[in-house]
């Protein structure tokens, strides 16, 4: 019987974190502009997002996910989704970001079309939605590389959409509060059939959760239904809670004298 409680320690996955937190903090440290502060905020939420990686792909809650339950996975989906982007577009500081944007044009370029709302939105909604269909959720399960590209595509979408409501720059701002909430309505909206495939079908689509041993008192169905909610709840905490935010931000900056507004900040700067 395959273990569920394994830690995952290889070179690989150890290696790449440990080298994307020193370069950060080389970043923010040595390397760091004499007129710049030590950003300790922002440096809390960045080391934050490293362990909720690590805590999302490499403790037992992988394993748990890849062999026997499926809402395990989708808990696994939701922090590489909605919690790591966030805390790491949280942990950039403005000026650095933006220095590197003046420095390499096509990187402003790149972020600036990938943070578009339409590229943004569309991204992240097929990418996730699309990973979900059978054949290819199984594919994952079944080939560690597929499963790689399988997070990092997540991520890497979760980061667009994070980038439109949170993104640390002046020069590829967020986009402004109403545009916000549209733009979050939108996606919940977009990814609610999903949502509803899984939560209300009375088949289990994934051989793998069909016949794993049962480590917990759920029935497969049981377990593809409580996923299938899972992600739906959390979708809706996120987006309900931005629109919020970005609402009692709109009407605070509308209270504001003209020149005073800044129309551009996201709702958590």
């Amino acid at each position: 019987m395959i273990e569920w409680n394994h830690w995952h320690n290889e070179p690989l996955l150890i290696g790449g974190i440990l080298a994307i937190a020193w370069s950060y903090s080389l970043a923010i440290g040595p390397f760091r502009k004499p007129q710049y502060l030590f950003p300790k905020r922002e440096a809390i939420y960045f080391a934050s997002s490293v362990i909720t990686f690590y805590l999302a792909v490499g403790s037992p809650l992988d394993a748990l996910g890849e062999n026997f339950l499926f809402s395990a996975h989708m808990l696994q989906h939701n922090i590489l989704m909605y919690i790591t982007p966030l805390l790491m577009l949280l942990g950039l500081p403005k000026w650095l970001v933006d220095d590197a944007f003046a420095k390499h044009h096509w990187l402003k370029q790149s972020i600036k079309f990938l943070a578009h709302p339409i590229v943004a939105g569309v991204s992240f909604t097929l990418v996730f939605s699309l990973w979900h269909i059978p054949f290819l959720y199984e594919w994952a399960l079944h080939n560690k590389v597929v499963h790689m590209i399988e997070h990092l595509t997540m991520f890497v979408t979760s980061l667009q959409f994070w980038w439109c409501i949170v993104g640390p720059s002046k020069l590829v701002p967020p986009l402004h509060y109403g545009a916000q909430i549209i733009f979050v309505f939108l996606l919940m909206v977009g990814q609610t059939p999903l949502f509803a495939f899984l939560s209300f079908s009375t088949d289990v689509f994934y051989p793998t959760y069909a016949y794993a041993p049962r480590v917990i008192n759920l029935s497969p169905i049981q377990d593809q239904v409580l996923g299938g909610v899972a992600m739906k709840l959390a979708n809706l905490i996120v987006s309900i809670s931005i629109i919020g935010v970005a609402f009692y931000k709109w009407n605070e900056e509308s209270k504001q004298p003209d020149g005073a507004r800044n129309s551009k900040i996201g709702v958590g700067r």
